[in-house]
């Protein structure tokens, strides 16, 4: 198993920024990609961003590229997710997810952006 642990969110005004972190343990953490996604009130979850297992390739959802950043460091066991110029559409619960075999999901945090 793989425990995941999301904090910093919060709420923040539109063009502002906010960086998630997400702490993993139980496994060796470098042997997993490691990605991010978000779900909106009445909407289904949806990917936002996903680093490779040694940080060398990351991908984005279309909306995010340009605002978003996602990182790690292995040394930390830790996935991170810088967000600038945030938008109210980005309010959402925003959950680490950790894969190989396996798919393994964090609790969520809460973003909120007002307007």
């Amino acid at each position: 198993q793989v425990q995941l642990v999301e904090s910093g969110g919060g709420l923040v005004q539109a063009g502002g920024s906010l960086r998630l972190s997400c702490a993993a343990s139980g496994r060796t953490f470098s042997n997993y990609n490691m990605g991010w996604f978000r779900q909106a009130p009445g909407k289904e979850r949806e990917f936002v961003a996903a680093i490779s297992r040694n940080g060398d390739t990351t991908y984005y959802a279309d909306s995010e590229k340009g605002r978003f950043t996602i990182s790690r460091d292995n040394a930390k066991n830790t996935v991170y997710l810088q967000m600038n110029s945030l938008k109210p559409e980005d309010t959402a619960v925003y959950y680490c997810n950790a894969r190989r075999y396996q798919s393994f999901w964090g609790q969520g945090t809460q973003v909120t952006v007002s307007s």
